[in-house]
């Protein structure tokens, strides 16, 4: 038996000023054939699930394509029409198969193109037809369509936030797509589809674990082969943007409908506990100084580049500066200018600068700074976090500046800050610090909250606030909860 694998993967913040190009997806991935396999082999991501998954059942694994961008704006049309050339090419190269396994995210926009992933999928349709077994992974923030539904045999979210479980899903993908080659599986999907948006929610706590448990005792009676609580992603201003649950059963479209529509009637019902307290950076630092243990960690959810923002927001770093704080880091600010100084200058230097506010208006002014240049690095290292771990980061010059009592981290290459080790790259043990910030909104629970004695959400204007009324949204179909008054019939 033979599985062809491949991944496009982005999720486009639609609000965002910088359009995603071919370079941002080649600053990350863009690989064919066996380097797709080899550099993924081992590594807890999808295509890594999908890759042990194979060759642990001795299934031939071959590479097609894959590509990956760092979420940003809209990708240009050229960069689009170049993903599906390549991925179309690479299914050509790799050759007659018995199933293909894509990993795609769910939450991709292009020029003139709403549903990248439902573009995508048709393009290979129509080039493979529709006899071959086609199952596709996806990212919990997808917006679910009905052109997803009708192009794949099997859409798998991932139902852990932080992503923590893409390994599994990838290897449930290889273990599905087997199956259906052997004829003991013929699967069925349903989509129930919710006016509804809702802010970054992680799932080991109330409503989105609720919620969770009801998808896991779906997937516990006969005939149901997965049933998927996709939260949709907010930041992308499209007709079809909104919470969907994808079920998939064994040749029961009647099961599939009834398994969605009921955990599609809960996450109703709790819609109102999606709600969060709203802290500024400096309320949320007045709470991280008066506590009496450590280390507090404080994450800004307003610019996390995760979800397309643009990285070198100054709100919280700025509130920082000004506290009179002693054992506090922040990491990181996206700035290559600065990062570029600092390595001109050399450790133990003093400059002068304009950090971060580069990229827009909305995320910060740029904050004047005298800084010592305390370490400078080349900002390689390889992923520990449970998600992701054992992939390599390369984030270019960076440095760590010292003001104010605060050590500051400044790279050259935007991404939000999954675990500790671009504090370890320059020195810092985040467990002596008694104030520990970063950009990102919920990945960063993985490897944290195992160490910190306290969490600290801040929201400021960005691109990634969790005060969706701020957003001039054009083309999302209205009304939609929490924006309008909403009844189900």
């Amino acid at each position: 038996m033979k599985i062809v694998i491949a991944e496009v993967m982005h999720e486009t913040n639609t609000f965002s000023n910088v359009p995603t190009t071919r370079d941002l997806f080649e600053l990350w991935e863009w690989a064919k054939g066996e380097e797709i396999v080899s550099a993924h082999r081992g590594v807890r991501d999808f295509l890594g699930g999908m890759v042990d998954a194979a060759e642990e059942r001795g299934i031939e694994v071959v590479g097609a394509f894959a590509a990956s961008a760092y979420p940003a704006g809209t990708i240009t049309r050229e960069t689009y029409e170049a993903l599906r050339d390549e991925l179309l090419s690479g299914i050509t190269a790799a050759g007659s198969a018995d199933a293909i396994c894509l990993s795609l995210h769910g939450a991709g926009v292009a020029e003139g193109i709403d549903d990248l992933e439902g573009a995508l999928l048709k393009a290979v349709r129509q080039q493979v037809g529709y006899e071959i077994p086609l199952v596709v992974t996806l990212d919990l923030h997808g917006n679910i369509t009905d052109q997803m539904i009708a192009e794949a045999d099997i859409l798998l979210g991932v139902h852990l936030y932080p992503h923590t479980d893409c390994y599994e899903r990838g290897k449930e993908a290889v273990e599905l797509a087997e199956k259906m080659v052997k004829g003991t599986l013929v699967p069925r999907m349903y989509r129930a589809k919710l006016p509804l948006i809702v802010p970054t929610s992680t799932t080991h706590i109330s409503p989105a674990k609720d919620i969770n448990e009801v998808c896991y005792q779906w997937e516990q009676k006969p005939g149901v082969v997965d049933c998927a609580f996709f939260h949709g992603f907010p930041y992308t201003d499209i007709p079809e943007l909104g919470v969907t649950v994808v079920a998939v059963t064994n040749n029961d479209e009647k099961l599939a409908q009834q398994a969605a529509e009921d955990v599609a009637r809960v996450i109703w019902e709790k819609r109102e506990e999606f709600s969060l307290d709203i802290l500024s950076p400096q309320e949320g630092l007045e709470l991280a100084k008066a506590a009496t243990a450590y280390p507090v960690v404080i994450n800004e959810t307003s610019d996390n580049p995760g979800g397309g923002t643009p990285g070198d927001g100054t709100y919280l770093l700025r509130a920082m500066l000004e506290a009179d704080l002693e054992d506090a880091c922040f990491g990181f600010i996206y700035d290559p200018e600065v990062a570029a100084l600092a390595h001109e200058s050399g450790v133990g230097s003093t400059i002068q600068v304009r950090l971060g506010g580069k990229t827009d208006q909305l995320h910060g002014a740029p904050i004047e700074l005298t800084a010592y240049v305390k370490a400078l690095t080349d900002g390689s290292f390889i992923t520990s976090s449970p998600m992701g771990k054992g992939s390599p980061v390369h984030l270019g010059k960076s440095a760590r500046l010292q003001a104010n009592g605060v050590d500051i981290l400044v790279c050259s290459v935007k991404t939000q800050v999954l675990d500790e080790q671009v504090f370890l790259l320059h020195g810092i043990d985040v467990n002596k610090y008694k104030i520990v910030s970063l950009k990102s909104s919920q990945h960063f629970r993985a490897s944290f909250e195992p160490i910190a004695a306290q969490i600290i959400t801040v929201d400021s204007p960005g691109l990634t606030t969790l005060q969706f009324a701020s957003f001039d949204y054009k083309r999302l179909n209205r009304p939609v909860y929490p924006l309008d008054s909403v009844s189900l019939p």
